[in-house]
């Protein structure tokens, strides 16, 4: 429990948002980690394209979570940026290809940015007695979908349909985008 929180919030509510945060925080974190895992592994047509447009995010992805973190730190918590912290609070799987082609790992990836995401939009609707929170959460899940949109335009055909898109896993949107 923090000896101290920001002026105008109690104590009960600081606790509740740390906690939310530090969900963030491990999410962040996990994404950071497993799009440089993408970066790295990622082969076939269009490597290049990817393999470049990865790096952004991860930097971007890596501050998010400084910020998070700092936000923890200014509310008096403690962040937790341990792998075991990711561990303890992780609700998903752990990401699960290796050396893919870009299809197979956008495909996933989509499904990665579809759990980020949904889990931020929770955490904006928990946030609102703690507008500055929320107000950081909201801003970094707008990058975030912006950057969905990215991968999702690799996926895409001309109808509209995205590769994997309808699949509920990681390794079935691979598959299906192979």
């Amino acid at each position: 429990m923090a000896q101290y929180t920001v002026p105008g919030l109690d104590d009960k509510t600081a606790a509740q948002v740390i906690d939310v945060l530090q969900h963030r925080l491990a999410a962040y974190n996990d994404l950071h980690l497993t799009l440089k895992h993408v970066h790295w592994n990622v082969v076939g047509r269009n490597f290049i394209a990817v393999h470049e447009m990865l790096d952004p995010q991860v930097e971007l992805v890596r501050g998010y979570a400084d910020a998070v973190a700092e936000r923890i730190a200014a509310m008096g918590g403690e962040p937790r940026g341990r792998v075991g912290d990711i561990e303890e609070v992780r609700d998903w799987d752990d990401y699960s290809l290796l050396r893919d082609t870009s299809a197979a790992h956008l495909a996933a990836l989509n499904k990665v940015y579809d759990g980020v995401i949904t889990s931020n939009r929770k955490a904006i609707e928990t946030f609102e007695s703690e507008p500055v929170s929320q107000d950081l959460i909201i801003g970094q899940t707008a990058e975030l979908e912006k950057f969905q949109w990215f991968v999702r335009a690799h996926l895409e055909d001309q109808s509209g349909a995205v590769a994997g898109g309808d699949k509920s896993t990681e390794s079935g949107a691979a598959a299906d985008a192979r």
